[in-house]
């Protein structure tokens, strides 16, 4: 059999070369195969039918299901899953690079230059990874306890914080903590406060940017785990933009500062958290745009 490549292909349909990339990824072409980083199709592939204009298209959730199922790169899965990790690890503290967060994604290695790296980086890193692919797949699920828990046990599972005696991986802490030098939820409390924040959040039907943020302070201001709230939250907003058909935001470091005031100030004005994360928000509209993605059913 002979074999075209997705530049001719894309010739002899008719279409773009994204288009016929993303046939191929989602498996609507028949004997494509990826191979050596590039698709080879049969010469006498029939080109998918387009059912109707609303069929052709192609939400945030079904494309990031899609690519992760065929392991594409250079999409949307894996520019989401490399900016989100790298920022939000990158506010945590992690010393790790762009780069050594792309080549970890990539290669499953990475490569050091003239210094040393944090152990519990790159297993955070590779964790993070697997938390965004836990969430790409639970996304309609709805947010309890346990999904909750399930993150924080992804996120911190085989780090040195795991082998702490009075840290627990995914349960809530056992020892008091700050955030901000600010005062969090007593241990003895956190079980309670987190079952009331999910019950009032999960009442509310049609969930807004508002409704999330809202939820994501009282989470935060709770801090119901001795490590990794920061991380945790953020990947809960993840998991709940795309439940809820919002697009995206990924806090980027220059704009770290302007979500922590945020946070700090959401009780006398929520402007500013709300205004950071709509920044933020498009930026990634940005890439759904790229990407030739609807981004959201409502914002």
């Amino acid at each position: 059999m002979n074999y075209l490549n997705v530049k001719e292909t894309a010739v002899r349909w008719g279409i773009s070369e994204r288009s016929v990339r993303n046939y191929c990824a989602a498996g609507r072409v028949t004997g494509a195969v990826w191979q050596a980083g590039v698709w080879q199709i049969p010469e006498n592939a029939e080109k998918p039918v387009r059912l109707n204009q609303r069929c052709e298209k192609r939400t945030l959730l079904s494309v990031l299901r899609e690519e992760k199922k065929q392991h594409y790169a250079g999409g949307i899965y894996h520019k989401t899953q490399i900016e989100l990790t790298y920022n939000s690890n990158h506010i945590e503290g992690s010393r790790l690079t762009h780069d050594q967060t792309r080549y970890i994604f990539e290669t499953n290695t990475i490569g050091i230059e003239g210094g040393v790296v944090n152990v519990d980086d790159v297993i955070e890193t590779a964790n993070h990874f697997r938390a965004i692919d836990y969430i790409i797949e639970r996304a309609n699920d709805r947010l309890t306890e346990t999904f909750i828990k399930a993150l924080h046990a992804i996120l911190k599972t085989g780090t040195s914080d795991s082998r702490k005696e009075w840290f627990a991986v995914g349960d809530y802490k056992k020892l008091p903590n700050e955030v901000g030098g600010l005062e969090t939820a007593a241990p003895e409390d956190v079980h309670a406060r987190i079952k009331a924040l999910l019950a009032a959040y999960n009442k509310k039907k049609d969930k807004t940017l508002a409704d999330l943020l809202d939820f994501h302070v009282s989470f935060e201001r709770i801090h119901p785990f001795q490590d990794g709230n920061g991380r945790v939250g953020r990947l809960i907003l993840f998991k709940e933009c795309l439940r809820c058909g919002i697009v995206p935001f990924i806090i980027e470091d220059n704009l770290k500062w302007y979500y922590y005031r945020g946070l700090t100030e959401w009780d006398g004005e929520k402007g500013y958290l709300t205004d950071t994360c709509l920044t933020a928000q498009d930026r990634y509209r940005a890439y759904l745009k790229y990407f030739r993605i609807q981004g959201a059913q409502h914002e």
